[in-house]
């Protein structure tokens, strides 16, 4: 009985994690990597195997599908939530995709065929344009697509510098996601189309990565605190409460910013900087209020010995 796609995928993916990355059968010898992405409706995770590029300093890997009329459920999956996880060899990290648009797109295509000419086979064979993404990874330089931008590593020792470290990259990404906006809006009447895209999957990528950081406190780091620090409940409480207009103002974000192709310039400035400044101040009273606590619990925390 042949071997189901999901099993093949499945074997490759556990094969990868054994053997440090390296894999036999078909894919032996070739640049490979696991992609896992959040499902657009199910929510939950899946890992596929798929062959890489680099180039002009970026990570890409290309939804080709072997030139299948649809593009693969992983690239669906992340143009809803591009906060994705990579492993390469033994390394293991987050990173944001972002499809490349426009001339952009063209160029680095090229560059994949010049690499591995089977993509120019599957482009011929399929009247859907393959998408290129881009795989930026926000902490390891601009070698691999993090940007100018992207927050210096930080070293963790306690849940104090946990916080500061994932607010660091919160701040980052509403850096990153104004200057786009400014990119795109001083284009005037011959703006760019090609950072409609980057701009869209960066905005989401903050979203994502802010609602799993508030569900992260809500359902876990608030109630511990509570429990050891009850002289904090009221303060938790309160930035509970603020985790719901955040939620809000994340709406607001992501409307904003779809309708960025028909603001107005001046408007669109002027909320952009408002709602930023909301999210800006939530993440400094969080610190203020809750850093001294934090300060003194170790993370990761220490193992427990089992008995």
């Amino acid at each position: 009985m042949p071997m189901s796609s999901l099993s093949f995928n499945q074997a490759v993916v556990e094969e990868f994690r054994a053997r440090g990355g390296r894999v036999g059968g078909p894919f032996e010898g070739g640049d490979l990597l696991l992609l896992t992405t959040v499902g657009e409706r199910s929510g939950r995770e899946h890992t596929v195997p798929l062959g890489f590029v680099r180039t002009e300093g970026l990570l890409l890997v290309v939804a080709s599908a072997a030139g299948a009329p649809e593009h693969p459920q992983w690239y669906r999956n992340l143009l809803a939530r591009p906060l994705v996880r990579v492993e390469l060899g033994t390394e293991v990290f987050d990173a944001t995709a972002v499809p490349a648009e426009g001339d952009r797109r063209e160029r680095l295509f090229e560059a994949v065929v010049r690499s591995a000419p089977g993509y120019g086979d599957y482009q011929r064979h399929t009247a859907r344009l393959l998408p290129v993404v881009v795989l930026e990874h926000p902490g390891a330089g601009a070698g691999v697509g993090a940007g100018a931008d992207a927050p210096a590593a930080r070293e963790v020792a306690s849940l104090a510098d946990k916080l500061l470290e994932v607010h660091d990259w919160l701040r980052a990404q509403l850096r990153q996601l104004r200057a786009e906006t400014e990119a795109h809006l001083a284009g005037g009447a011959g703006r760019a189309p090609t950072l409609g895209l980057q701009i869209r999957q960066h905005c989401l990528a903050f979203c994502q990565g802010l609602t799993v950081h508030h569900t992260g406190e809500d359902r876990g780091v608030f109630p511990a605190l509570a429990r050891s620090h009850p002289e904090l409940r009221g303060v938790l409480e309160q930035l509970a409460e603020e985790h719901r207009t955040v939620a809000r103002l994340k709406d607001e974000l992501v409307a904003l910013v779809s309708g960025l192709d028909s603001a107005e310039p001046e408007p669109f400035r002027a909320a952009l900087a408002r709602t930023a400044d909301e999210l800006e101040a939530h993440l400094a009273h969080e610190e203020r209020e809750l850093l001294p606590a934090l300060a003194g619990i170790p993370f990761p925390p220490p193992e427990r010995s089992g008995r």
